[in-house]
């Protein structure tokens, strides 16, 4: 399977983005499919992840940031609303068992799209 992200790109803060994902080889609704980033300087850090009825969120993106999936197009998209500078990052997609947050859970991962968010 291949993941392949799409949607990034430079917008000024309270902005927003939608992030998109789909996987090459379809996806079973029993699989989990997340989004981590990984902004400069900083560690790779969890978002959100979706299986079935199961949604997980960072405290970062709560109420910010929806993930939603579409099993019949095997594709998982994140809905970012009030983009803050503090997201900028390249977003990563991640297939795996468990809507974890933890990335080593995941034996997918996409290419990363990049989100730039200006003050």
């Amino acid at each position: 399977v291949r993941l392949v992200e799409s949607g990034g790109g430079l917008v000024q803060a309270g902005e927003s983005l939608r992030l998109s994902c789909v996987a090459s080889a379809g996806t079973h609704r029993s699989q989990a499919m997340a989004w981590f980033r990984h902004g400069s300087g900083k560690e790779r850090e969890f978002v959100a992840a979706i299986r079935g009825s199961t949604v997980n969120y960072s405290d970062s993106v709560k109420g910010r940031f929806t993930v939603s999936r579409d099993n019949a197009k095997s594709t998982v998209t994140l809905q970012m609303n009030s983009l803050k500078p503090e997201d900028t990052a390249v977003y990563y997609c991640a297939l795996g068992s468990l809507p974890s947050t933890q990335a080593r859970l995941y034996n997918t991962w996409g290419q990363g799209t990049r989100v730039t968010v200006s003050s």
